[in-house]
């Protein structure tokens, strides 16, 4: 564990050495057993604990984090939840079973060594469970440490801008499945490598989507069939929504995201409510994909500090940090998100975009969208190795997709915060899918993703069959340099990130309005002294 250490640049000033318990049977409050691992470091009495609970096994290489804090001095109980790992029960996707942590909590405080003072860690699922504990007061709860993970599933993962998010929850059903025919094996894991992407491409292309978990996996999958059966306003998902839970989170909270993540925007919608709520929250954003910032140095760095702040009494880091792409460099803010000046940015007919709106009489822009040869996504806030910046080049050069990029700049810009897209838009069918993109275009005439948001329609629009779109996409952190071009994608698709519109076959013809009647616009975050 000292390399691990020493590649992270946490090494403890006291190493300890470290003891480890496996397949620790662990009771839930309706009787089904439960397994654990427990890491504690020896010749210590009673030290604070961090609970880790996860649906993706033991005696992985998240083993290696256990590990790493009980070297630190901290005991670490790594449980299986229900239907994982050899833990009883039935395993239901992201719903899950009150009785697992009314049942560990019941038992940790029997155990003579347990100290009354806990912390929680995690990404991801791992993360989301730490919101689903928050349903019942914990008062030896200290600190949370989530990264990656919104306490609400339905709009942050599966339903953003009302649109399914089809690759993301197709990765996520072959990951999981993949854990659980190779039994958590790690050597099944890698030989199961090859050949996935294919197997994920077709079942992404496969219609009717009820089908594409069996040609995913070669079975039924019963929560994915329940996820695409309910629409992101019904009643079935408030099971997996924990916000109301935000009062009973711990004193200290540090959230970890990254700009290229598909949870950041719920997840700062939680910052928001947790300090709403009088919690002491670190915000801790990089440029990072989903899961990728807990192993980089300064996410490992960040984290532990606050856990040792938590829970040692030591100094810790407090407020927001972000790390500002195009500058390379980490902010210190005072607050999420800081001052800036909303700033619109007006395309034009023929492609162009700038700051002051369009000239009367301007034609609207036009494309066609076919559902039989979707738009594809490329980089962005997809679940995998693919997520991030990427040259968008053969995605603008395809008719269905239009750009609007500004002239050079003369001096750098910087934009930091939210930022929206409003479009006076109309189509030939009264349900229709938007995607927005900001991008950046260099001197050699790469463009790159920024961000991005998708929204889906029904039928609304004013009597000239004109809807006024409303697009939020994720926030950002970048400054533009001087000598680029800022560009505005619109589209009607980003496949196999958001899945096709069901309701439709046929191709649909689209057309944006840019005129002074119809303002349409992407509002940048300008902090002050940008250009």
């Amino acid at each position: 564990m000292t390399l691990l250490s020493r590649l992270y640049g946490v090494r403890p000033t006291l190493r300890h050495r470290v003891g480890v318990r496996r397949d620790v049977e662990i009771p839930a409050a309706d009787g089904v057993r439960l397994l654990a691992t427990h890491y504690y470091p020896m010749g210590q009495r009673r030290p604070p604990l961090v609970l880790l609970r996860s649906p993706y096994g033991r005696g992985s290489a998240l083993d290696r984090i256990p590990k790493l804090l009980a070297e630190r001095g901290y005991q670490v109980l790594y449980q299986s939840l229900r239907g994982t790992a050899g833990s009883g029960g039935r395993f239901d996707g992201f719903v899950i079973d009150p009785a697992d942590a009314d049942g560990t909590l019941s038992w940790l405080r029997a155990q003579p060594w347990f100290g009354g003072e806990l912390a929680t860690w995690g990404a991801s699922y791992l993360g989301y469970a730490q919101w689903e504990l928050a349903a019942r007061d914990v008062p030896e709860w200290k600190v949370a440490l989530i990264q990656d993970a919104p306490s609400e599933f339905a709009r942050t993962f599966m339903y953003p801008g009302g649109v399914f998010a089809l690759g993301n929850a197709l990765g996520w059903v072959q990951l999981v499945d993949t854990m659980f025919t190779g039994g958590h094996s790690l050597i099944r894991q890698f030989l199961a490598v090859p050949g996935a992407d294919r197997r994920l491409r077709r079942a992404t292309h496969t219609l009717p989507v009820t089908d594409a978990d069996r040609v995913l996996t070669g079975r039924r999958v019963p929560w994915f069939q329940e996820w695409i059966a309910h629409g992101p306003d019904e009643a079935y998902w408030q099971r997996m929504n924990h916000r109301a839970n935000t009062g009973r989170m711990p004193p200290v909270v540090h959230l970890q995201g990254g700009w290229y993540d598909l949870f950041l925007p719920g997840m700062l919608e939680d910052h928001a409510r947790l300090l709403a709520a009088g919690r002491r929250v670190r915000l801790l954003i990089g440029p990072w994909g989903h899961g990728k910032g807990l192993y980089t140095r300064a996410g490992m760095r960040d984290t532990l500090a606050t856990l040792d702040a938590a829970l040692l009494g030591r100094d810790g880091p407090t407020g927001t940090r972000v790390f500002v792409t195009g500058a390379d460099q980490w902010r210190d803010l005072p607050e999420w998100p800081p001052a800036h000046q909303p700033t619109p940015w007006y395309p034009y007919a023929g492609g162009g975009l700038g700051r002051d709106p369009a000239d009367r009489g301007a034609p609207p822009s036009r494309y066609r969208y076919d559902p039989a040869d979707p738009t594809p996504t490329i980089g962005g806030t997809t679940v995998g190795m693919s997520a991030g910046p990427a040259d968008n080049r053969a995605l603008e050069a395809r008719a269905d997709v239009l750009t609007f990029t500004g002239p050079p700049l003369a001096a750098d810009v910087e934009a930091i915060g939210p930022v929206r897209v409003r479009l006076y838009a109309r189509s030939t069918t009264a349900h229709a899918d938007y995607v927005a993109r900001l991008c950046e275009v260099d001197g050699r005439g790469r463009s790159r993703n920024l961000c991005d948001g998708a929204l889906r329609v029904g039928p609304d629009s004013e009597a000239d069959g004109v809807r006024v779109l409303d697009i939020e996409l994720w926030p950002l952190a970048h400054r533009f340099r001087a000598g680029n071009r800022i560009r505005l994608q619109i589209s009607s698709g980003a496949h196999p990130r958001y899945g096709r519109d069901p309701s439709h076959s046929a191709a649909i013809d689209h057309e944006i309005f840019h005129d002074p009647d119809h303002r349409s616009a992407v509002w940048l975050p300008l902090i002050e002294g940008s250009s």
